[in-house]
């Protein structure tokens, strides 16, 4: 994967350094913007310095992921970016089971009604750019949430890799879930080479693969790392269900729409393992970690929802949210 172009100077000091431009570039304001999961810059520097503990870029040594500048600019970049998260989604706790909770955080939300409209009303370009949108973290899917394991231990450990085991298709590559959104890709026409969109997406679909990172990275986010998990294991089967009948209706076949029904059966005993097995066993382990679970689970709402705000607001009254022109594969 090649260095996404700049969106400004945060991420223009960032590619320089990467690039070995100039390895003198001394430290940048990064400021603090009101509202980090819109700004394009922030979130693009973001997901840069995130992706240096994936799979890299090409031409960028590999050591860059631990150039002591860059670490230095990343931690820079996630105050306002983690100030925003506490202000906004900081959930109390309470003494009920931590499965009831997270029910709790779950049913008391009230996003955007994405999933419906994709069903129902989006035209088959609409749905192209929901998947486009989305590939950026479905082609690495489980991946941030798999830097969990060796932090765990006993019970909570074995249910994250009964989880994550069957997100990599139990070993078979045909499986995978992130080969199986890679089979939609085609059907809709796109690149579905890893990273390929990350230049074409706005910030919040950044935002979204962010988050994950920032949590999968730091093992102080531990907690807020598998309850983002449980989040999106509880609140898939429905949505995919739709996105599935959707697809189908823009004339996908089975195996074309066979990520989303996918989702709908492994997700079912998902949301069992994620909220019981894996946070309820985490939290008895750890009980001072709770308030984190619950903020990873919000978290991961509040991102979706703002994710889906952004699709909906730009279907109902086009401009282009794309940053550049997207053409079909090939």
């Amino acid at each position: 994967m090649q260095l996404p172009p700049p969106r400004g100077p945060l991420s223009a000091w960032l590619n320089d350094r990467l690039t070995g431009i100039d390895d003198r570039v001394g430290s940048i304001d990064v400021g603090a913007p009101g509202r980090p999961f819109a700004d394009d810059d922030l979130q693009l520097a973001l997901w840069v310095t995130y992706e240096l503990q994936y799979r890299g870029f090409d031409n960028v040594d590999p050591d860059r992921q631990w150039d002591p500048g860059i670490i230095a600019f990343r931690t820079q970049l996630e105050h306002s970016w983690i100030d925003w998260l506490e202000a906004d989604c900081r959930v109390h706790p309470s003494d009920q089971p931590v499965a009831e909770q997270l029910r709790a955080v779950i049913d008391a939300d009230d996003g955007p009604r994405l999933a419906p409209y994709l069903r129902r009303h989006a035209t088959k370009e609409q749905f192209r750019q929901f998947v486009l949108n989305r590939s950026v973290y479905q082609l690495k899917e489980a991946d941030p949430h798999s830097f969990a394991i060796p932090r765990l231990d006993g019970a909570a450990k074995a249910a994250l890799v009964e989880i994550e085991a069957d997100e990599y298709g139990g070993g078979r590559l045909e499986r995978m879930h992130s080969e199986l959104f890679r089979t939609t890709m085609r059907w809709l026409e796109l690149d579905d080479s890893y990273g390929y969109y990350v230049s074409a997406v706005p910030a919040v679909t950044l935002a979204v693969s962010n988050v994950m990172s920032l949590f999968a990275v730091h093992r102080r986010w531990t907690g807020a790392l598998i309850g983002h998990l449980a989040a999106l294991e509880m609140t898939s089967t429905l949505p995919n269900r739709q996105y599935a009948a959707g697809a189908a209706r823009l004339g996908a076949s089975a195996e074309q729409a066979r990520y989303f029904t996918e989702h709908v059966e492994a997700d079912a005993v998902h949301e069992q393992i994620a909220a019981h097995d894996l946070c309820g066993s985490y939290v008895q382990q750890h009980p001072d970690a709770l308030g984190d679970v619950l903020f990873g689970a919000r978290c991961s709402l509040a991102l979706d929802n703002l994710f889906a705000e952004h699709l909906l607001t730009e279907w109902k009254a086009p401009t282009r949210h794309l940053r550049r022109p997207v053409t079909a594969a090939g």
